[in-house]
């Protein structure tokens, strides 16, 4: 007779040992537990969505500005997604944040439950599966994170000090290439390129790092479910491994990893602010028989007080392209994220006219 599931027991059980995923491999998991397996319906949906040969766009920002701008506007209102090479950060800043992460997770599991919370508030936070307890299935993935959301500061001694230097250094290069890539994306809109930094879309950021642990059976996992990012900027910095996925025409593409490269995202709060000439893009990431590991810097925009309001840019609105979406706050937005599953997250459709 099988025994009846008890999936909320099992995530409980889970959750509880404040180990993460990489506990799991630690104790020597050699086939999925359930509560990562992904279901029939869900692994049927990928023969609708085939993989594909085709490449996301490279963007490289020493060349000219005037090409740039075109580049980066045909690549965002196409894809919503694209790689930038030559972006002026130092290429040991990349290889160093990436390596802290790995130590980080990889480090004792005692020193590291120190952080280990679901405490929103908490500016520094070490968890797997924000959305654990809403999800069907949970992600094959643990995150540190680093929330300046309500603040541009982060006090260097709430990091962990075995990735502290390396965060720090990241934090401030991630603000510069944010700042830069703004002012092309403002450009690319018919503004002034100060534009989207004066509306503060370079504010919230959050520095988080992802670690994949080996996984004892890919096919039937996930590292992170398909969802568009709730933001107006992404910045993605992928190690050798790959497993990052973007939906184009219908089919998955395959982000291959460039060294030294960063990889650019469209958030939905720019897609609403840009009326659609924008696109933010649904991806995915896919496990591995190999750890992985990812840094990524969001910009949320003015979440702090006194809050701001976003909705379509008048300068880019006629009589030919009306307002398609309502103003939201930031605030709304965000908090709306973290009571949701996280393909289930706020969606752009629910503010539109």
């Amino acid at each position: 007779m099988e025994l009846v599931y008890d999936r909320k027991e099992e995530i409980e059980a889970f959750d509880d040992t404040k180990q993460g995923v990489q506990g799991l491999v630690l104790n020597g998991v050699s086939t999925l537990p359930r509560m990562f397996v992904r279901s029939p319906d869900e692994l049927a949906e990928d023969m609708h969505y085939p993989r594909t040969q085709i490449t996301l766009p490279v963007i490289d920002l020493s060349s000219g500005r005037p090409n740039i701008v075109n580049e980066v506007q045909k690549a965002s209102s196409e894809w919503g997604f694209f790689q930038v090479v030559n972006h002026g950060i130092p290429l040991s800043v990349l290889n160093n944040v990436m390596e802290a992460g790995r130590r980080f997770h990889e480090q004792e599991i005692e020193v590291k439950k120190e952080f280990y919370s679901r405490d929103i508030s908490r500016r520094v936070r070490f968890n797997s599966n924000h959305d654990l307890f809403q999800s069907h299935r949970a992600d094959w993935r643990d995150t540190l994170s680093v929330s300046m959301i309500r603040s541009d500061h982060i006090d260097p001694k709430e990091l962990p000090p075995i990735c502290r230097d390396e965060i720090v250094r990241f934090i401030d290069e991630i603000g510069k290439i944010g700042e830069t890539l703004l002012e092309l994306l403002s450009e690319a809109l018919g503004l002034k390129p100060d534009y989207l930094k004066s509306i503060e879309c370079n504010k919230g950021r959050t520095v988080v790092c992802h670690y994949y642990p080996a996984c004892p059976e890919p096919e039937l996992a996930m590292g992170v479910t398909k969802h568009t990012d709730n933001t107006f900027l992404t910045v993605l910095v992928q190690d050798e491994t790959g497993g990052l996925q973007v939906l184009h025409q219908d089919q998955w593409v395959d982000v291959q990893p460039i060294p030294g490269s960063v990889v650019v995202n469209i958030g939905d709060l720019l897609q609403i602010v840009s009326n659609d000439k924008l696109k933010s893009n649904v991806h995915r990431v896919l496990p591995s028989r190999v750890p992985r590991v990812s840094v990524l810097g969001f910009f949320a925009g003015r979440v702090a007080s006194p809050a701001r309001m976003y909705g379509p840019i008048k300068e880019i609105l006629s009589e030919e392209n009306p307002p398609k979406y309502k103003h939201v706050f930031v605030r709304e937005y965000v908090s709306r994220f973290f009571t949701k599953r996280l393909n289930e997250k706020p969606s752009i459709n629910d503010y539109k006219l």
